[in-house]
């Protein structure tokens, strides 16, 4: 089982912040490592898919949880 090398708490930013934590957290992280986002900005749901997609990074997992905070993972590339 994979398991998750930081977590990313960018609850209460809004765009662009949750994707400037996540970018800057992956700059540390090694190639294959695993990061949660945890995000409460809506505009989440469709910014990280995107920035995965350009950015080249995986995102492995996207869900919404029981107190509305977006939670993503994303393994670096």
């Amino acid at each position: 089982m994979d398991v998750i090398t930081a977590t990313v708490d960018a609850k209460g930013q809004s765009c662009p912040g949750p994707l400037v934590s996540l970018a800057k957290a992956l700059k540390h992280a090694e190639r294959g490592d695993l990061l949660e986002l945890l995000a409460t900005d809506p505009g989440s749901k469709s910014d990280v898919p995107s920035w995965s997609t350009l950015s080249s990074n995986e995102l492995v997992s996207a869900e919404e949880l029981d107190d509305g905070t977006y939670r993503y993972v994303v393994r670096k590339a």
